[in-house]
C-alpha cells in the first residue's frame, strides 16, 4: 500500500509539472527516469544505510564545529546576551551566517570553490541531460546563495534566453545557500537538512526537465561564461570584509522579514479566529492537506503538516521551521522527517522578490523578466520540495 501511495504521488507530481510545461515534445524522459533512480538510491543511502547516515553525521558534526567557532565571535560582541541559558534566535541562529559567509569568501578567493563548483557541475551534466551551465548553476547557487549567485553571470546575463533564465532562477529558489545551512540545523534535525541539500538538487533537475525543456547546446556554455568573466580582483582583506558584511546583511534581512511576517501572521490569525473561529494558518492548512497526504503524511496528521507547509509558502522556511519545532511532540517521527525535508528550500513568495531584485541589480531587463514569471517559478520550486519530501518519506 505504501508503494502504491508513492507511485500515486509521483504520477500526480508528473501531471502537475506537465500542465505547466512549455514544450512537452522536447521532454527527455530517459534522463528523468535516470535522475529519479539516482535520487531514490541517494535517499536510501543518506537516510537508511549505515555508511550514508555516517557521512550525514560527519557533515552535521563539521557544521556544529563551525557553529561553535561562530559562537566565539558572537559571544565576544554580545557578551551576556548570548552567554545566558535563554535561546536567542538572532544570536544563535542568524549570527553564524556571518562566519560561514566569510569562509565561503575565502574558499572563493583562493580558487578552491570555483574549481569544486565547475567539477561537480561537469559531473552532474553527464547524468541530468542539461547543459554545463545549468549544472554549474545548481552547485553555485548551493555554495554562494540565491542572490549572490547571479553576480557570477553579470557579463553574459543580457544574452540569456527566457527559458535559461527560468532554469537559473528556479534552481536558485529550489536550493539553499551553504551560508544558511548551519542556521537550519539549529531548528530541525541536521540529518534532514543534509539529505534535503542533495535531494533538492536532483528533484530540481527532474521538475525542470518537465516544465522547462529546451536545447541546452544552443545556449552559451560554461566555458564561454568563464571566459566572459571580468572585473578587478579584490585583495584578500577587501574580499573578506565584503563577504563578512554580506553575511551580516543576509542575517539582518532574514531577521527583519521574520519580525514582519510573524507579526502579520499573528495579527491575521487573531482576526480570522475572532471572525470565523479558525486561525488563518489552520485555514490554509486545509489547502495543503492533500499535498501533505500525497507526500505520505498520515491522514490524521496531514492537516497539521499542511499548515506548517503553507506557512513556509506564504512567509518563509524559518517561520515554518519554528512552527514545526513547537509541534514536534504531537507529530510522528516519520511526519517530522517528511515535513523537514519539504521546508529546506527557498520556495516561498518572498523569494520571488529577492531573486528578481538580485537579477535586476545586475541586469534590469532580465530582472523584470524573472518578475513576470515569478508565480510559475514558485509553482515549479514548490513541486521540487514536494518531490524531495515524497522520496524521503518512502525511505524513512
Amino acid at each position: 500500500m505504501v508503494y502504491l501511495h508513492f507511485i500515486l504521488g509521483l504520477v500526480v507530481i508528473a501531471v502537475l509539472a506537465l500542465l505547466a510545461s512549455n514544450n512537452r515534445k522536447n521532454i527527455k524522459y530517459r534522463y528523468i527516469l535516470q535522475l529519479l533512480i539516482i535520487e531514490l538510491a541517494l535517499a536510501y543511502f543518506l537516510l537508511n544505510s549505515s555508511a550514508g547516515t555516517g557521512i550525514v553525521k560527519e557533515f552535521a558534526d563539521a557544521f556544529n564545529g563551525l557553529l561553535a567557532f561562530a559562537a566565539d565571535g558572537t559571544n565576544f560582541v554580545f557578551g551576556n546576551l548570548s552567554n545566558n541559558n535563554d535561546f536567542n534566535f538572532f544570536l544563535s541562529v542568524l549570527m553564524p551566517i556571518v562566519f560561514i559567509s566569510a569562509l565561503i569568501g575565502i574558499l572563493q578567493h583562493i580558487k578552491v570553490l570555483p574549481y569544486i563548483i565547475k567539477a561537480l557541475g561537469f559531473l552532474l551534466s553527464k547524468v541530468n541531460g542539461m547543459g554545463k551551465l545549468e549544472s554549474f548553476n545548481a552547485i553555485s547557487a548551493l555554495m554562494v546563495g540565491q542572490s549572490e549567485n547571479f553576480i557570477t553571470y553579470k557579463d553574459i546575463l543580457g544574452g540569456m534566453s527566457e527559458r535559461r533564465m527560468y532554469t537559473l532562477a528556479a534552481t536558485a529558489m529550489s536550493t539553499v545557500s551553504m551560508s544558511i545551512v548551519g542556521s537550519y540545523m539549529k531548528l530541525i534535525d541536521p540529518k534532514y537538512v543534509v539529505a534535503a541539500l542533495f535531494l533538492n538538487m536532483f528533484s530540481t533537475f527532474i521538475i525542470l526537465s518537465i516544465i522547462n525543456p529546451y536545447d541546452h547546446e544552443a545556449e552559451m556554455d560554461i566555458d564561454e561564461m568563464m571566459a566572459a568573466e571580468s572585473g578587478e580582483k579584490l585583495t584578500f582583506f577587501e574580499m573578506l570584509g565584503e563577504y563578512i558584511l554580506m553575511g551580516f546583511k543576509v542575517a539582518v534581512i532574514v531577521a527583519a522579514m521574520l519580525i514582519g511576517f510573524i507579526a502579520l501572521i499573528s495579527m491575521i490569525n487573531a482576526g480570522f479566529d475572532a471572525a470565523f473561529g479558525i486561525s488563518f494558518q489552520n485555514l490554509i492548512g486545509y489547502l495543503f492537506y492533500p499535498v501533505a497526504w500525497l507526500m505520505g503524511v498520515p491522514a490524521h496528521e496531514a492537516l497539521q503538516a499542511g499548515s506548517i507547509m503553507a506557512t513556509k509558502l506564504v512567509t518563509n522556511e524559518f517561520v515554518a521551521m519554528m512552527d514545526l519545532q513547537k509541534q514536534v511532540g504531537s507529530l510522528s517521527a516519520h511526519t517530522v522527517g517528511t515535513v523537514s525535508i519539504f521546508l529546506v528550500s527557498f520556495a516561498n513568495f518572498s523569494s520571488i522578490g529577492i531573486i528578481a531584485g538580485a537579477v535586476k541589480g545586475v541586469n534590469e531587463e532580465k530582472g523584470n523578466m524573472v518578475a513576470r514569471f515569478g508565480l510559475r517559478l514558485l509553482y515549479g520550486s514548490t513541486l521540487v520540495s514536494v518531490l524531495s519530501a515524497l522520496i524521503a518519506n518512502i525511505m524513512l
